[in-house]
């Protein structure tokens, strides 16, 4: 681990992002080109002692983890990611399979998106990153452990996620998840985590298995989906979906139609803001 070259990275990658790169309010007068140590530790959701640490070449050794977290909070590029992981002696995800880094300018997109929810998510239908009003409609899903970050996954095996939808609209949301994983498994069949996840879900939920033996494959397409909050109640929302074929990456939108009903509790949404008011503040639907 090259500490000095890290802490040098880091500064310089920290000076060049204004607040307005990554959704953030400039606020009071800076003494100081770029974002503040505090607002990249809370992007990337570490303590500032712990970032502090690494910008004056005393810290500990980030895990894979936590250095994904800080190229995605500093925007890096993938090649500025990769030499990130490098400069900490570790090796870079591999390139060839679908990629969690999320682009800058997916990401620049993402923040733009302040009054509707938006999220980015892998076509394996892992979530890379939400913003504001997505984590207050169907959960902070990037605060859980990575493993736990898979829509699918969590639809099948985690029955607070499928709460999130009217229980007659929920067979339509799992032939979705296992439709689309159909087509990811036979367009990738030399990428082992869509056949880890598929393996896992035929053997822990019945339900999956079924309907993957019937072999539907359809994408993710632009669809008119309801969601249940306990606070705004029922939100018909239009669903587009922005497909990136170079990084396997779909930005994922719901918006609602000026002047209808699902329009006023979303902007009623925005008021209540990211308080996790459903019993398990999890998300369930891409």
């Amino acid at each position: 681990m090259n500490r000095a070259e890290l802490a040098d990275f880091l500064r310089r990658s920290r000076a060049r992002l204004e607040p307005s790169d990554v959704g953030l309010t400039a606020g009071a007068r800076r003494r100081t080109p770029g974002l503040r140590r505090e607002e990249v530790a809370a992007l990337a959701g570490m303590s500032v002692d712990y970032y502090t640490r690494l910008e004056q070449s005393r810290g500990p050794r980030p895990s894979r983890q936590m250095l994904t977290a800080l190229a995605r909070a500093l925007r890096l590029t993938q090649d500025e990611r990769d030499h990130l992981f490098h400069l900490t002696g570790e090796e870079p995800p591999r390139r060839e399979t679908a990629s969690a880094h999320v682009r800058p300018g997916l990401l620049l997109v993402l923040d733009r998106l302040y009054d509707t929810p938006a999220q980015v998510v892998t076509d394996c239908s892992e979530v890379l990153a939400q913003n504001a009003l997505a984590k207050a409609l169907v959960g902070d899903v990037m605060s859980r452990p990575p493993r736990d970050r898979n829509l699918a996954r969590m639809f099948f095996l985690d029955p607070a996620a499928r709460d999130l939808f009217p229980e007659e609209d929920r067979p339509f949301h799992a032939r979705g998840h296992v439709a689309a994983l159909r087509a990811v498994t036979a367009a990738r069949p030399d990428d082992p985590e869509p056949a880890a996840l598929v393996a896992e879900l035929r053997a822990r939920s019945e339900e999956f298995a079924a309907l993957w033996d019937e072999h539907e494959v359809s994408q993710r397409h632009r669809a008119t989906k309801r969601f249940r909050h306990p606070v705004v109640g029922l939100l018909d929302l239009d669903c587009e979906v922005l497909l990136s074929h170079e990084h396997h990456q779909l930005l994922v939108i719901h918006s609602a139609r000026p002047g209808t009903e699902a329009h006023e509790r979303l902007q009623l949404l925005r008021v209540v803001g990211l308080q996790d008011l459903s019993p398990s503040g999890v998300g369930g639907e891409a």
